[in-house]
């Protein structure tokens, strides 16, 4: 019976920053900003497919801080719930919407600006 791989080895971040693609392996270049909250699940399993994808994100507390949820609802278009997740400045929505391009294979190319 072959061994099952522990957790951590399937969430490590890939090394330099490369998204992994069946195409080819190519380097994240964009700016993803996260908003998030302390005891947050979506936004925690947000973080994790990012980190699994070597992402260096902004993450955004909002918890105590009114002046950035403001600032989070204006930037995700009236978004109030968290996560909300930015690529390049472009609102893609919370955990369910990363997870659905991740799912579509849309999230790579979002991920790389420049090949």
């Amino acid at each position: 019976m072959a061994e099952k791989p522990r957790l951590n080895e399937l969430l490590a971040p890939l090394p330099g920053g490369d998204v992994d693609s069946a195409r080819t392996q190519k380097k994240v270049t964009a700016s993803v900003t996260i908003y998030t909250t302390m005891f947050c699940p979506y936004c925690s399993r947000a973080k994790v497919l990012l980190g699994s994808k070597g992402v260096v994100f902004d993450e955004v507390a909002v918890d105590m801080d009114a002046a950035k949820r403001l600032e989070m609802i204006e930037r995700s278009s009236g978004g109030r719930t968290v996560p909300q997740i930015l690529i390049n400045d472009k609102h893609i929505g919370g955990s369910d919407e990363l997870a659905d391009l991740e799912r579509t294979g849309e999230l790579d190319s979002l991920l790389v600006v420049a090949p």
